[in-house]
């Protein structure tokens, strides 16, 4: 994908992109430029990469209206969890406090679990779903 990063940063001249794997964001207050990018883009990923733009997964965006990018959500002024990922998460939590006490994982594991979701919280504004996960997590462990 380094050939595609170079294809939009040197030939388009893209100023804001960001890519991780193979989700990718551009930024620009111009919608029409944004729409101009679709076609060079699509083609560039067509011949040079063999591969597609999902069409369901393309979309322009008011940045007012949130940048949907890895499981949270970039607004103006906060970065948001997606609500699908918080629900993936707390039922992940649950069914891995299920396994842990049907003794099909290890503590270790329930905590490293646990740990990550807490990591993935800090990346966003999420003080009070910390706390709600936290509680809950306890809760189930107590129950």
């Amino acid at each position: 994908m380094n050939v595609f990063d170079q294809f939009i940063k040197h030939d388009l001249k893209v100023k804001y992109y960001a890519r991780y794997t193979d989700d990718f964001i551009i930024v620009s207050e111009d919608k029409n430029y944004l729409e101009k990018l679709l076609l060079p883009i699509q083609l560039f990923l067509k011949e040079k990469l063999k591969l597609e733009l999902h069409p369901s997964k393309v979309s322009i965006r008011k940045y007012h209206q949130g940048i949907d990018f890895l499981g949270y959500v970039a607004l103006p002024h906060h970065i948001a969890l997606r609500t699908k990922t918080k629900k993936r998460m707390m039922w992940k939590l649950k069914n891995k406090m299920t396994d842990y006490k049907n003794k099909k994982i290890n503590e270790a594991t329930l905590l490293a679990t646990f740990q990550s979701y807490l990591g993935i919280l800090s990346h966003a504004n999420a003080y009070k779903l910390s706390q709600e996960i936290q509680n809950k997590f306890w809760f189930w462990l107590n129950e």
